[in-house]
């Protein structure tokens, strides 16, 4: 495992302690990057509000130490299978507005998202050969719109 890897879990672990939450974060390497787990009795604060704090901390530790990775690496902060279980979400979501779009040829906006939700939504929706997926708005209120493609006859 990478030193720097070492670094960022002895980083959250000395936030979770100096703040007194029981939490504990361990790293492991994965094809993209680090995941760094998040486990203890606090993991429900780090949860709430959609994830915000981990959303956060993942913020904080690829600013911290992000530079110090691979080029296409980064590190993805986890707790109690989050993220796994809101990409099958989104994954899902997709689908539905796809065949919303679909059956009624209208757009569907989604509401505001993070960067990486929205990219699971592209992705899961990329290879939808009538479907046409965009980010829109600006900062915190960019959300995606899924919609039909224009025919070439038109």
């Amino acid at each position: 495992m990478k030193e720097v890897y070492g670094q960022a879990e002895q980083f959250l672990n000395e936030i979770f302690r100096t703040a007194g939450f029981d939490l504990h974060a361990q790293a492991s390497e994965e094809a993209d990057g680090c995941v760094l787990n998040i486990d203890g009795s606090d993991s429900p604060i780090v949860r709430s509000e959609g994830g915000e704090l981990l959303d956060a901390l993942e913020h904080f530790v690829n600013q911290s130490f992000g530079r110090n990775l691979s080029e296409g690496e980064r590190f993805i902060c986890d707790v109690d299978n989050f993220r796994s279980i809101r990409e099958t979400e989104l994954r899902a979501m997709a689908r539905h507005a796809a065949d919303r779009v679909r059956s009624t040829g209208l757009p569907f906006f989604f509401g505001p998202m993070t960067a990486a939700e929205r990219r699971v939504i592209h992705l899961t929706l990329a290879e939808e050969a009538s479907l046409f997926t965009e980010s829109v708005g600006e900062g915190n209120a960019r959300r995606l719109k899924v919609s039909l493609k224009k025919s070439d006859k038109n």
